[in-house]
């Protein structure tokens, strides 16, 4: 109910605030909005050649191309006149993202297509890992913790693994394996659902320790800063860790407390006294390292587990195979069937995630995010908060909608402030310490036609603003 308010203010309020833009003359066109691309420039007035000034007109006359840039500096915007059918189109400025139709189009083939093809394959082994019985061993081992913090789960319930396996690709930076065991952890957490259309407090407690999103290796955070040119590309790791490790805990105290989760259990606290001395130990270890060896360590830890992970699947498999043959089947017959399911839960989620990267992409295109990003940035900085600060909260007002978006915002904080200031390197703590919020709600929730989310959005958006707040103390004490 929550999320369906929210896209839908989101929607009415960009669309009225387009209108009101086009007919005060703010606009000059809203054909952008629709049509237009990312970073293209936009379309800002149309006058006759006659109506501009002499120096323009004369070197519109003399350019080959009908074309004059009025300034080329890279830090600014440029200001070009076209000339074309006896009118001068004057474009300044670029567009923030997507039009809606364009976004229409990426929606599916840049990031539906990919991810079903994803979920195809890690569906597939995750069908092998269920009939050869290793998932069902997985849960066995660590249900005495589960079942403390998800109380409404059976002992050894499948779900354990799902989310097991989810947690561990998210730790080690692999997104792409990270959302087909989530979804499958979903898809299991709602068989044992009594209100199909309302999200199970089990639910709510995996999607907000999800969206937390602890993160050990940021590889992608890693390569961007090495693209932009950083001394150390490595160097926001440990605070990433921290402040993603903050907000996990957080969204884990705040969950617990709304459902009377038991804290003293001995078996949570062994937990995460083994979670945290894991983190300090790699911390440590990885600490000691070169400059050559944190980046060959940091580029090749998370693609060797997933190679770890696929061979034991295959070869376990292998082993069990009298499982398979029990079973009425293959190997290689399960993993089709298991990738069969993968891309029909692509095709479930498919309206949902179209229907929010739309209502962003309106947002962003008709300029009330950056009004408001901007507001902040002014209150802020009027409560003496530090300019480098404030210049890098457009990526923390963006994550929570659009991870794309927010890199972008990423990258050209790097490339205008420098990837070793304080702006660029909180941008990439910023970018590493949690989830998109909406996106990750539409997702998961929709994976299994969850209609009311009860809680979930609001702690999840708390949780947001604490990894916010821990990023800017955290940065601030490192650098």
């Amino acid at each position: 109910m929550v999320l369906s308010r929210f896209w839908l203010v989101i929607f009415i309020s960009s669309i009225v605030f387009i209108v009101v833009s086009l007919f005060t003359g703010n606009s000059y066109t809203i054909d952008f909005v629709l049509n237009g691309k990312k970073d293209e420039p936009i379309l800002i007035s149309e006058k006759y050649i006659n109506q501009l000034p002499v120096f323009i007109k004369d070197s519109i006359e003399k350019s080959a191309d009908k074309t004059f840039i009025l300034n080329n500096i890279k830090t600014d915007l440029d200001t070009t006149y076209v000339y074309s059918s006896k009118t001068v189109k004057i474009f300044s400025g670029v567009q923030k993202s997507d039009g809606l139709l364009p976004t229409c189009k990426s929606t599916l083939l840049d990031l539906i297509i990919p991810l079903i093809a994803y979920l195809a394959f890690f569906c597939g082994l995750m069908e092998l890992l269920i009939i050869s019985g290793a998932s069902g061993k997985l849960a066995e081992v660590l249900s005495p913790v589960f079942v403390k913090v998800f109380p409404s789960i059976p002992k050894n319930h499948p779900s354990i693994s799902y989310m097991t396996l989810n947690f561990a690709a998210n730790f080690l930076g692999l997104d792409s394996a990270a959302t087909p065991f989530g979804l499958k952890a979903m898809e299991s957490l709602q068989e044992l659902n009594p209100e199909k259309e309302k999200a199970s407090d089990a639910q709510i407690m995996f999607m907000c320790l999800h969206a937390s999103g602890l993160t050990l290796i940021a590889t992608s955070i890693i390569g961007y800063r090495a693209a932009a040119n950083a001394s150390n590309p490595a160097d926001v790791m440990l605070p990433c860790i921290i402040t993603s490790f903050i907000g996990t805990i957080a969204a884990f105290l705040i969950v617990g407390i709304k459902q009377k989760i038991n804290f003293k259990s001995a078996s949570l606290v062994v937990a995460l006294i083994s979670l945290i001395a894991a983190i300090i130990g790699l911390l440590m270890y990885v600490n000691h390292l070169d400059l050559i060896g944190k980046n060959y360590f940091t580029a090749n830890l998370s693609a060797l587990i997933l190679i770890a992970i696929i061979a034991f699947t295959l070869i376990f498999s292998f082993i069990k195979e009298k499982k398979f043959a029990d079973a009425n089947t293959t190997v290689f017959d399960s993993f089709v069937v298991g990738a069969n399911n993968g891309v029909k839960t692509g095709v479930v989620i498919f309206p949902y995630v179209l229907g929010m990267l739309v209502a962003i992409s309106l947002f962003r295109n008709s300029g009330l995010f950056e009004i408001i990003s901007n507001w902040i940035a002014f209150i802020f900085s009027n409560m003496g908060v530090n300019k480098q600060i404030t210049d890098a909260l457009p990526v923390a007002l963006l994550r929570p909608f659009s991870s794309a978006g927010s890199r972008g915002f990423l990258i050209d904080s790097m490339n205008t402030f420098g990837a070793d200031s304080m702006t660029g390197r909180l941008s990439s703590i910023f970018q590493c310490s949690a989830e998109s919020t909406f996106y990750v709600i539409a997702v998961y929730f929709g994976s299994v036609n969850i209609k009311n989310t009860r809680y979930a959005l609001p702690t999840m958006l708390l949780v947001d603003l604490i990894c916010v707040i821990t990023a800017i103390f955290v940065a601030s004490w490192f650098f």
